[in-house]
């Protein structure tokens, strides 16, 4: 009986793999759309996005067979229910890549200062994320600390632009309105680093029984 709820819990951790690359895939997909005028990304973006929201259900009923059908130990309940709330944030996470890709169409193209800033901000935010499910299979506490730490440096990005943003306003009004889509932009990868940072706590949730207290954003 335990090695066939180890072969179930084998592949829970595998789908989880496969929905954060689905998550890293469109992330990336995004940043793309933004810097390249490529309109066939739209389309691979909101494939992304279906596919994402497919694999959310998929592991939701891993999960809830692995808790009807088995009799998972405290360890094990603690990972499937950790495993329940992290594909929340990796659904979020994107419909809120989905989001950016709304706006870009809107956006002029051109080079900025904050182009730079916002790759770095979008590469840190994806590496987050591969970080936490790899955190969450490993389950690997440092790794999981390093992600919620990360954190801080993401939301660092978005300061930074936001100011660079509120700076170019100021010397051009004419282009606030590229500005403001710009910040929004910023503000959803700012969310994404939120939701990873999420995962990463159930992960520590998973090993150690304990949550942070206010850990969900």
């Amino acid at each position: 009986m335990r090695s066939r709820f180890d072969e179930q819990l084998a592949l829970l951790n595998k789908e989880m793999i496969l929905m954060g690359a689905l998550c890293e895939e469109i992330i990336t997909k995004v940043m793309k759309a933004l810097t390249e005028e490529d309109t066939q990304l739209f389309g691979k973006i909101a494939e992304l996005g279906v596919e994402i929201d497919q694999k959310e259900r998929t592991i939701e009923t891993m999960c809830l067979k692995l808790l009807l059908q088995q009799q998972p130990v405290a360890g094990d309940l603690r990972q499937i229910s950790a495993a329940l709330k992290m594909i929340t944030d990796m659904e979020r996470i994107g419909d809120q890549a989905e989001d950016i890709a709304e706006i870009i169409p809107f956006v002029e193209k051109r080079s900025a200062r904050t182009d730079t800033l916002l790759r770095e901000m979008a590469d840190a935010s994806i590496r987050m994320v591969t970080e936490s499910v790899d955190a969450f299979v490993g389950q690997d506490v440092g790794q999981a600390g390093k992600v919620i730490s990360d954190d801080d440096m993401v939301d660092g990005y978005f300061t930074q632009i936001k100011q660079a943003l509120v700076q170019e306003i100021i010397e051009n009004p004419g282009d606030g309105e590229r500005s403001i889509d710009m910040l929004m932009i910023a503000k959803y990868f700012e969310r994404i680093g939120d939701h990873a940072a999420n995962i990463a706590e159930w992960v520590v949730f998973s090993v150690t029984g304990v949550h942070r207290e206010g850990g969900i954003r």
